[in-house]
């Protein structure tokens, strides 16, 4: 029997509410446990953020300081970093490999079209011109 592969988030080492969370430090910098259950969807306890942004310190996927009596944490890897391995994840799994593969599913969803396709090809030249 196959070993089930492992999600982009996995990978990682971040479950999806350590995703969320990151999303967070991302987003705001850095950031308290109170600040990050403020932000963070759905109801969660302050104990249970705060245990989870341990276990990101844990795992090294953030930093943390003492500011004051609490701590301030920070994110220690890249959201580019994972958004790449997620994106490598997800054409993997679903095309093969193949970007081609699926750019064509997004043309054929009407996801993406000639128009766009051009608007993002001369945003990339602006871009590498920069």
């Amino acid at each position: 029997m196959g070993r089930r592969r492992k999600s982009a988030s996995e990978s990682l080492g971040l479950t999806p509410l350590e995703l969320l969370m990151m999303q967070v430090l991302w987003r705001d910098g850095a950031s308290n446990v109170q600040h990050v259950q403020s932000e963070v969807p759905g109801d969660l306890a302050y104990t249970t953020v705060q245990t989870v942004l341990n276990a990101l310190h844990k795992k090294g996927k953030v930093q943390r300081k003492l500011q004051g009596r609490a701590f301030e944490y920070c994110a220690a890897v890249s959201k580019e970093a994972v958004l790449r391995t997620a994106v490598c994840d997800f054409v993997d799994r679903m095309f093969g490999g193949s970007s081609e593969a699926l750019v064509m599913s997004l043309i054929q969803t009407r996801q993406l079209d000639a128009e766009k396709i051009a608007a993002l090809a001369a945003a990339e030249r602006e871009e590498k011109d920069e």
